[in-house]
């Protein structure tokens, strides 16, 4: 199993970039460009990642596919099939996205119409759309799990899989993005046997973070760092070193370089307990 995180170090070459996430005890890394570099600085980071054997694992879009305002929408598909493009050239497990939502400021909030057959159809439509245009071969489209849009189960995943019908549309999974009750959040073991069971072979990428539930009304439930909440990270992580060896676990969205340190301390720990090789 791949694993691997931001890296804080500055560097100014590919090579002290790949040297960085090695020194981080990393073995698969974000793309740290996109589509809009130079082909020579794209190539550059892709020769040091190989000849550091380090998995190229995601390349993000990060925008709303579903904006109420057309140009914008147009943009974000835009971006898309470019990102879509570059993971493809580079050999990335996914380019990962959000499905979208019609909230009318916040390119990620929620809204009451992101569950509804029309969000649902969209998403498809749209999804079918970005992969038609690259017809990629060395990577997969793939969405991230949100709390308030789909797809929020593996069930509305599946869904989405048999709807969209393209080979080159797999899952992600952000076990913590999903756990959005204290009831799944205290569960979170079934939870991620659910989400493994049903998707499992269909994961290309996997992001490592924490849950934890504040004890004041009505309810409060904040990211952490791994090792610090409620996910139970033994069960994720004998889960995910049953898939295919090039799946990573990413460690995200934390600020400081200290806890990325202690998290992928907490995480090496974790699987050597369990006897996995990182």
């Amino acid at each position: 199993m791949r694993f691997g995180g931001l890296i804080f170090k500055k560097w100014n070459t590919p090579e002290e970039w790949a040297l960085a996430a090695k020194e981080m005890g990393y073995s698969a890394v974000y793309f740290p460009v996109d589509y809009k570099a130079e082909q020579s600085v794209i190539d550059g980071y892709v020769n040091a990642a190989k000849a550091a054997d380090l998995v190229i694992c995601e390349i993000g879009v990060w925008n709303n596919l579903l904006d109420r305002n057309p140009e914008k929408r147009a943009a974000a598909f835009e971006r898309a099939v470019h990102q879509l493009e570059l993971a493809d050239y580079v050999g990335a497990n996914c380019c990962v996205n959000i499905a979208g939502t019609y909230h009318p400021t916040a390119w990620d909030g929620p809204h009451p119409d992101n569950f509804t057959p029309r969000a649902f159809d969209e998403i498809v439509e749209t999804t079918q759309r970005i992969i038609d245009a690259v017809h990629p071969k060395n990577t997969a489209y793939s969405l991230e799990p949100m709390p308030w849009m789909y797809p929020d189960t593996p069930h509305s995943y599946l869904e989405l899989i048999q709807a969209v019908d393209r080979e080159a549309f797999a899952a992600h999974l952000d076990i913590v993005n999903v756990l959005a009750s204290p009831a799944l959040a205290y569960r979170s073991t079934s939870v991620i046997h659910e989400w493994f069971d049903l998707l499992g072979p269909m994961i290309r990428s996997i992001h490592a973070k924490d849950i934890i539930l504040r004890d004041h009304l009505t309810v409060h439930l904040d990211e952490c760092r791994p090792g610090t909440g409620l996910v139970d990270y033994k069960t994720y992580l004998s889960r995910a070193a049953q898939l295919d060896d090039r799946v990573c676990v990413m460690l995200e969205h934390m600020t400081e370089e200290e806890d990325y340190i202690l998290a992928t301390a907490f995480i090496k720990k974790t699987a050597a307990s369990l006897g996995i090789t990182l």
